[in-house]
């Protein structure tokens, strides 16, 4: 039996020396015959294997040294067969089909050198049919400026500052003054303006902007606060504008208005009108007023009802006003009717209850409640300190409230305490 394997073994071993010295010789568009070959051999390697196994459960000494050979052979030869059956699955799949065969080629008996060099040989061929540049050729100057590397650019990020290197309007937003790390905290907002065409989409916006009367310089500020001003129709933009100048608004007091408030534009012709409308009615306005208290504060055309609302029922029911005091109230400090609630309620308690200073005098000098509550409380003092807190313009020693809050404080130690400005910050220490 060892005998009759011995013969077989010896019989594949020159078999496969044939297959190798004709594949040797061929070019490679014949190499699929040889993967073909190789892949039969394969099969006939495992069974040479469960052979030399069978041979080693037998005990003979000359027998397990035979199959330990034809072990490391097999080894080797499919280590060869792995790395020849990956790199030529990649070739043609049409040349495969083609020289499919039946025939069975018996696994080679080859030595661990003939090996190496045959690896060796096919390594050196796939390379020299593959003709690339070195990296260490040297080139022409107009080749080395035609090289260029494409720019990548991130999937996803948290932040615009890994985009404006390759995005043209992240770049000119930077360069016109916008605030891009304010942009990406709102949501969306980035994928709006990697999405837009500086030449296409902004360009034509910041021109509009510019014919209705806007600095350059206020472009950043419009941009940073309303963004979606570069998603708008440009035809909804200049039906606004029109409307505006339409109920007298000058030119001038619509770039004012625009520049000030960025999200005017932004908002149907319809709104506007309701909003115009509410002011007039709710206050008792003529129509020069209301167009005053817009144009001194446009961001009323902008936000919500509610909170003015609710500060015109805090000066009526909580404040004690008159409508009419109101309406000459909001009159002269349009920014009342946006004001804190609380604040507004602090600083009138403090003028009424501390001060002892009644409605009527609050009226008619109602910059008083757009003050700081601590400016008003210190300066008080200090004048009650001195005996020299009189807000009666019927007695003598009369303070205006107009003066005593407006003033800077030198002018206000020099004038109205007759002090010095050293005494009143020693005095705001005892506070």
């Amino acid at each position: 039996m060892i005998l009759k394997l011995m013969t077989m073994a010896s019989t594949c071993a020159q078999l496969c020396l044939r297959c190798r010295s004709h594949l040797c010789s061929k070019t490679l568009t014949s190499m699929g015959k040889y993967y073909a070959q190789v892949r039969h051999c394969n099969t006939v390697t495992k069974v040479l294997t469960k052979i030399s196994n069978g041979l080693f459960m037998w005990g003979n000494h000359t027998t397990l040294q035979t199959s330990l050979r034809w072990k490391q052979h097999m080894c080797y030869y499919s280590d060869l067969t792995a790395k020849y059956l990956t790199s030529e699955a990649k070739e043609d799949k049409h040349t495969e089909d083609l020289v499919r065969t039946d025939v069975v080629c018996p696994a080679p008996l080859l030595p661990t050198r003939d090996v190496v060099l045959m690896t060796e040989n096919q390594v050196s061929f796939d390379l020299d049919a593959v003709a690339e540049l070195s990296a260490l050729e040297e080139i022409t100057d107009e080749e080395a400026v035609g090289i260029s590397s494409p720019s990548v650019v991130p999937p996803a990020s948290t932040s615009l500052r890994d985009y404006v290197d390759k995005s043209e309007t992240l770049t000119k937003l930077v360069q016109l003054g916008v605030n891009l790390w304010k942009l990406e905290q709102r949501p969306h907002v980035g994928s709006m303006l990697l999405r837009l065409d500086f030449n296409k989409d902004v360009a034509p916006r910041l021109l509009f902007l510019k014919e209705v009367g806007v600095e350059d310089s206020r472009f950043g500020y419009i941009i940073t606060r309303n963004p979606f001003i570069l998603t708008e129709s440009l035809e909804n933009l200049q039906t606004r504008v029109n409307y505006l100048k339409s109920k007298k608004f000058s030119s001038e007091t619509v770039a004012s208005m625009v520049s000030r408030a960025p999200y005017l534009l932004n908002f149907s012709v319809k709104r506007l009108d309701n909003r115009l409308g509410f002011y007039q009615q709710q206050l008792g306005l003529s129509t020069s007023n209301t167009r005053n208290i817009v144009a001194r504060l446009p961001r009323l055309l902008c936000g919500s009802l509610e909170p003015i609302k609710e500060n015109l029922k805090v000066c009526e029911i909580e404040l004690g006003f008159k409508a009419n005091e109101i309406q000459h109230i909001v009159i002269s400090v349009p920014k009342v009717l946006t004001a804190n609630k609380k604040k507004l309620s602090q600083i009138f308690d403090f003028l009424h209850n501390t001060m002892k200073v009644p409605h009527y005098l609050i009226t008619k000098s109602p910059q008083v409640l757009n003050t700081k509550y601590l400016r008003l409380r210190e300066r008080h003092c200090f004048l009650e300190y001195l005996g020299k807190a009189q807000y009666d313009p019927t007695l003598p020693n009369y303070i205006s409230l107009d003066r005593l809050v407006s003033l800077p404080d030198e002018t206000f130690c020099t004038d109205l305490a007759l002090g010095t400005l050293e005494d009143f910050y020693l005095f705001q220490k005892t506070l």
